[in-house]
């Protein structure tokens, strides 16, 4: 019987949701009871990141089994020296701490799946010699900071495709979509619009479904996976017609997150609008997207939107500096009518994002969409109004000779004194 008692590997997170991330600090301790004197060869800790994937194609004699290993990193720290001849501990309770930076640099959060996974992970051993070692498991909830794309917060896509119709009919569709951003986490309502145009001779019905691929690779093979995480239908829209319809997705609560800086692993997401056609190859607009966890989507909003323009609407800067500080032009810039009251030259205030409440894949269809813009999600950059000139002043222009004065020669004389 081991006299080890009660082995405990702890550690402190620094957030609420106790995750760890590159470049954090690991602070722990290693407790056990011993029953009495007892000589160790060592008390170590050891903190490492493995990915691994493997699956088996074939079966009997040509069944082929495909794996591969990736590893992150590896720590390790020895909280009693390893000694070949052991050290004597004393009976009792004995506590040590240790601390761990984890290194920088691109790697992949945490990830369990049905061919592979990501598994972070502290580990805590006693060796006494001859195969007798006490050793305890934790695992760490490593969430990725590194893939964060920045320049695509809250930045739309959009996107169009015109199809010829097959042979059982006539005609052609054409279909253009937007999305309101590239960036979210789960519990986020995307919102979508799209402008349908059937000139054929064919009835079609627009639909909207969000995508999870996940892609296992090991010796030069692949095995992959899709899962449809959320689909809306759309009414049927009837030949010769053009309508435009809009419509909201929220990404599931248990949505795993994008899965990136992984050799062997990749979780990628999708939004796909598409117009069903019978007896027809269907035409799809594929928009892909980025699921952060959502401890990190209160850290998106801390960023500035970047300054988009959409097809024929002008440019917008949703919190962009004011254009107060530059004077007004002299004559009003483009057909746009002038702005009344002060302050509205420039770009409008943002208005304040509204909370979608819409969740799970049991979203309805939305009743008389309006044909542009997102009915609960934040406000399309297509909704801003373009900038205007203020109105002009009353004020006489200034006189020439109060620009320009008489030119003087080296001796301070005036141009007429000159010539007399």
């Amino acid at each position: 019987m081991s006299p080890i008692k009660d082995l405990c590997l702890a550690c402190e997170a620094l957030n609420k949701e106790e995750t760890f991330s590159e470049g954090d600090t690991i602070t722990g301790t290693v407790t056990f009871t011993l029953a009495k004197e007892t000589k160790v060869k060592s008390v170590v800790v050891k903190a490492k990141g493995d990915a691994n994937v493997s699956w088996s194609e074939g079966s009997g004699d040509d069944q082929t089994t495909y794996t591969a290993h990736k590893r992150y990193f590896k720590l390790k720290e020895y909280l009693v020296a390893e000694n070949s001849k052991g050290t004597v501990l004393p009976q009792g309770l004995h506590c040590f701490k240790f601390r761990f930076n984890i290194p920088q640099g691109n790697m992949p959060s945490s990830f369990k799946g049905f061919h592979g996974r990501i598994v972070y992970m502290l580990e805590a051993k006693v060796p006494r010699g001859w195969l007798r070692t006490s050793q305890v498991q934790k695992e760490l909830n490593f969430v990725s900071k590194s893939f964060l794309p920045l320049s695509q917060v809250m930045c739309p896509q959009s996107g169009s495709m015109v199809k010829e119709i097959g042979v059982f009919s006539k005609g052609q569709v054409q279909i253009s979509a937007t999305v309101n951003t590239k960036v979210c986490s789960p519990g986020d309502t995307l919102s979508v619009v799209a402008e349908i145009c059937n000139s054929s001779s064919k009835k079609v019905k627009p639909k909207f479904r969000l995508e999870q691929k996940t892609v296992y690779r090991a010796s030069g093979s692949t095995n992959s996976s899709v899962k449809t995480l959320c689909k809306i239908v759309g009414e049927t829209i009837p030949l010769n017609s053009e309508e435009t319809v809009s419509c909201q997705l929220t990404i599931p609560a248990n949505a795993i997150p994008t899965l990136q800086h992984c050799e062997i692993i990749s979780v990628d997401h999708y939004l796909k609008v598409y117009l069903d056609i019978s007896f027809a190859i269907d035409p799809e607009v594929v928009f892909p997207l980025v699921i952060v966890p959502s401890s990190f989507a209160r850290g998106i909003s801390d960023f500035p939107p970047p300054v988009v323009s959409m097809g024929p609407y002008p440019a917008g800067a949703i919190g962009a500096p004011s254009y107060s500080d530059f004077p007004p032009p002299a004559f009003p810039i483009g057909p746009y009518p002038v702005p009344a009251g002060s302050g509205a030259y420039g770009y409008p205030a943002p208005v304040p994002t509204q909370s979608g409440t819409i969740s799970g894949c049991d979203n309805q269809w939305p009743q008389q969409a309006p044909p542009f813009g997102f009915p609960t999600a934040a406000p399309s950059l297509m909704q801003q109004q373009a900038p205007t000139a203020p109105p002009l002043g009353e004020e006489d222009p200034p006189s020439y000779m109060s620009l320009f004065y008489p030119s003087q020669d080296t001796l301070g004389r005036t141009g007429s004194e000159h010539k007399s």
